[in-house]
This record gives C-alpha cells, sequence and structure tokens, in this order.
C-alpha cells in the first residue's frame, strides 16, 4: 500500500510540474538545434586505403608464412604513418598551417579486419583538403618506408575522393537534439522532485497529519468566489423571514 501511494505521490509531483519538465525540455532541444547548426564547425571525412604485400624483389606466389608477416608490420605501419617522419613532409607538401601533432589527432589508421588493408582516415574542416591530406599521407608513406624499414612492399589500393555534395560526419543535429530531449526530462523532473522536497509549506490534510502525527477531524473548504456571490444573491432574493434549509 506504500509504495502505491507513493507512486500516487510522485505523479502528482510529476503532474503539477508538467509545464516546468516540458519548458526546461524544450529549451534544451532549441539550444541543442541551434548549437548543432549554427556555432559547432562541420568536420568532414576521408580515407584512402594501402595494401601491404609482398616486396616486388620476392618471387611472386602465395606465401602463407608472407602474409602473416606483412599483416605483423601493419601495427608498426600504423604508428609510422601518424609520426612526424610522415607528417612533416605531408605538411610541407601541402604547406599546412599546423603541427605534426595537430595533424596526428585527426588522422586514424585502422586494419580492416585483420587484412593486409589498411584504411587511412582523415578528418578536417575542409572536404577537398582531408582528401588531399589522405591521398599525400598514402603517397609519402609508401615512398618513405622503403628508407626507413628497407622495405618495398606498400602500394595504394584507393585513393580518397570528394563527393560533390559532401556530407559531414560531427556534429549529428539529429543524435545532439535526442540527447538533449533527455538530459532535459531527466533535469526538468529531478528539479521538479528538488522543489517539492525544499517546499516544506502545509498544504492538505495528509501534510498536517504528517506535520502534527494527529488524525484530521474536519476541515474547512475554501468557497470560491463565484460560489459566495451565488449564494449571497439568493439570500437577497428571499421573501423577509423566510428560512433556507439545506440537506
Amino acid at each position: 500500500m506504500e509504495e502505491t501511494i507513493s507512486l500516487k505521490e510522485n505523479y502528482e509531483i510529476v503532474k503539477k510540474r508538467i509545464w516546468l519538465i516540458l519548458s526546461i525540455t524544450i529549451i534544451a532541444a532549441l539550444i541543442s538545434a541551434l548549437v548543432s547548426l549554427f556555432v559547432l564547425t562541420p568536420i568532414y571525412q576521408s580515407s584512402t586505403q594501402i595494401l601491404v604485400n609482398n616486396s616486388e624483389s620476392e618471387i611472386s606466389g602465395f606465401d602463407i608464412n608472407d602474409i602473416r608477416t606483412n599483416t605483423e608490420l601493419i601495427s608498426t605501419y600504423s604508428v609510422i604513418i601518424k609520426s612526424p617522419a610522415i607528417l612533416d613532409i605531408v605538411i610541407e607538401e601541402l604547406e599546412l598551417n599546423r603541427s605534426s601533432g595537430v595533424l596526428s589527432s585527426q588522422i586514424n589508421v585502422k586494419p580492416e579486419n585483420n587484412s593486409q588493408v589498411v584504411s587511412i582516415i582523415v578528418q578536417d574542416a575542409n572536404p577537398t583538403l582531408a582528401a588531399e591530406i589522405a591521398n599525400t599521407i598514402a603517397r609519402v608513406f609508401k615512398t618513405e618506408i622503403v628508407a626507413l624499414m628497407n622495405v618495398d612492399n606498400v602500394s595504394v589500393l584507393a585513393e580518397a575522393t570528394v563527393s560533390e555534395k559532401p556530407s559531414p560526419i560531427k556534429p549529428n543535429p539529429t543524435l545532439n537534439i535526442a540527447i538533449a530531449i533527455v538530459v532535459g526530462l531527466m533535469s526538468g523532473v529531478g528539479l521538479s522532485f528538488l522543489l517539492e522536497y525544499l517546499d516544506n509549506t502545509v498544504k492538505t490534510e495528509q501534510d498536517v497529519e504528517k506535520l502534527l502525527e494527529l488524525p484530521v477531524l474536519g476541515s474547512i473548504s475554501q468557497i470560491k468566489e463565484q460560489e459566495e456571490n451565488a449564494f449571497v444573491s439568493s439570500q437577497q432574493n428571499q421573501p423577509v423571514g423566510s428560512v433556507t434549509i439545506e440537506s
């Protein structure tokens, strides 16, 4: 029984402050939409793929040991691709106004499902520049790896391209608005319960019983102004000496 009463009280609290909850939710959604559409800088993504294969100096043919060796080299190649030895050359060729550390934070090197294929993914506010950086990194790495590790087993599998109408990968306005709605609802409900907890005024018979721990024997109901005016009018229209008995 106590659980039923508690759920009912919670419902009444939410119902009483429903406009506060809705207002906070709507404001949060509007702020999220404005920030996502007009404040945050759109970020575009472009990627190129390289293939780690057998050295050209070796005899061609299928060798499982070569494939295993090349697959293990991919983790080493991933570190080298994001190193200053490669990125400094890329920055110089493209005349980028950023350090190798900043450029490295824009790059993600991802092996494709334990295969010999590696994707070089670049994110930038300029979609064309993102594609240029990805392609330049692949080309520079293919050239420099020969001198760095004395191997020639890298080839460019697919170059990065830019579509006619590129779409940014972030921000995602729909996702941001959905998150803002959830956060707004949670904040509104939490604020409603906080205000109810801080409100120590006595409003109902139940409040009196909880405060004084005494049963309520009677209560004086509040008469609305319209009812009071109707009652006075009816009394004035009655003949003198008449008595009205209400059951």
